[in-house]
């Protein structure tokens, strides 16, 4: 029996990407293109589950495809830190230096962090995490190569190490070295720090909304996993599975993963096999999705959409503020806040509808847990 293709885990590869190919190729384009392409510096930014970290994926493979080097963080506390204690002295002691020429004495990381060499004549130089990037690129340099960072899930809580994150590149750029950056996150997050005066390298930086996949890309990342696996899948089969993902590049891992589960040892995947494993993603896409979604919002924001779910289709701004009991201008400010987090769209002149599939299902069925009793 052949292993399941698919690859509902966040941050995993699918084993076909769809949608994506034109932003990769742009990426790849950056660094051929050489210091001054804007795309060198590239933040993707979206919803839960549309595919942030397999984009940052998808720039480190196009960064060592031409040999460079690649540094892969997540925006958590101590970022700058660890690129200065760990990452880059590990780059360099590879990269750089015969080894026996030198070693790390000791770390201090004041502000923009530091890192003690002792050189063999046993005299230690303060080295700064800029200094340690330009000794790198330096001798990437020579080698025709370059450096990519990467970092995951940017915050303006990190705003601090985003700042010397940003001015160290800021600098590599105006001094035209081989350098890259490429980060993700959720778009209030990044909103946030591009908000911050500070961080002016960032708002430069090529900043690209990732969304829905058009539904014809969406059935052959399912029909192809499966038969490369040696099954077969119907065209009607595959067209409902595809239907059933809205173009959500999550739903189409956890679909396909369900739709595959059904039977495994079976050479056809059958049209039930296809509405259970769509019955079982739908399940699933709760608790690993929407859950998550609505634990990063406010609890008034959370009541604005358990009274827009009342609706079968598109809601209309007043029909909210009258469910919530405020008027239209109070409203209006969870409006913006809500399309800002990608959470809703506008869907004409005073309407709004849901982005994410099967949150409208959630928040009814969930509605007594969201603050708006029944959803009515």
């Amino acid at each position: 029996m052949a292993p399941n293709p698919f690859k509902p885990s966040f941050g995993s590869t699918p084993p076909l990407l769809v949608g994506r190919g034109d932003l990769i190729a742009d990426f790849g384009d950056a660094l051929d293109d050489g210091p001054g392409a804007p795309g060198r510096a590239t933040i993707y930014t979206g919803m839960r589950g549309v595919g942030k970290t397999v984009m940052l994926n998808e720039a480190e493979e196009q960064a060592r495809s031409r040999g460079w080097l690649v540094i892969s963080e997540t925006a958590t506390p101590g970022l700058v830190e660890r690129l200065t204690r760990n990452h880059l002295p590990r780059l360099l002691h590879e990269f750089g230096e015969p080894k026996g020429k030198r070693r790390v004495t000791g770390v201090s990381i004041p502000g923009l962090g530091s890192i003690n060499w002792a050189n063999p004549d046993k005299t230690e130089v303060e080295t700064s995490f800029r200094f340690l990037v330009e000794q790198l690129t330096d001798i990437l340099a020579k080698h025709e190569t370059g450096l990519l960072l990467t970092v995951d899930e940017i915050h303006r809580h990190l705003a601090g190490d985003m700042r010397t994150i940003g001015a160290v590149l800021q600098h590599g750029f105006r001094e035209e070295r081989q350098l890259a950056f490429a980060g993700a996150g959720l778009p209030a997050a990044v909103s946030g720090l591009l908000n911050d005066d500070v961080l002016t390298f960032l708002r430069r930086a090529d900043i690209h909304h990732l969304g829905a996949v058009p539904i014809d890309e969406v059935a052959e990342a399912i029909r192809q996993p499966i038969e490369s696996a040696g099954r077969h899948i119907s065209e009607a089969g595959c067209a409902k599975a595809a239907k059933a993902t809205s173009g959500y590049p999550f739903l189409i891992q956890l679909v396909g993963y369900n739709v595959w589960r059904q039977h495994p040892r079976d050479e056809t995947v059958t049209e039930a096999d296809v509405d259970a494993g769509v019955a079982a993603a739908r399940r699933r896409i709760g608790a690993l999705v929407l859950e998550p979604s609505l634990a990063d919002i406010s609890e008034v924001d959370r009541s604005f959409l358990v009274a827009m779910a009342a609706d079968s289709g598109p809601s209309k701004l007043s029909d909210i503020a009258e469910r919530l009991g405020v008027d239209s201008n109070y409203a209006s400010q969870y409006r913006l806040r809500l399309i800002q987090s990608e959470l809703i769209k506008p869907a004409g002149y005073g309407k709004l509808e849901f982005t994410m599939p099967y949150l409208r299902d959630y928040l009814l069925n969930h509605a007594a847990t969201l603050g708006m009793g029944n959803g009515e």
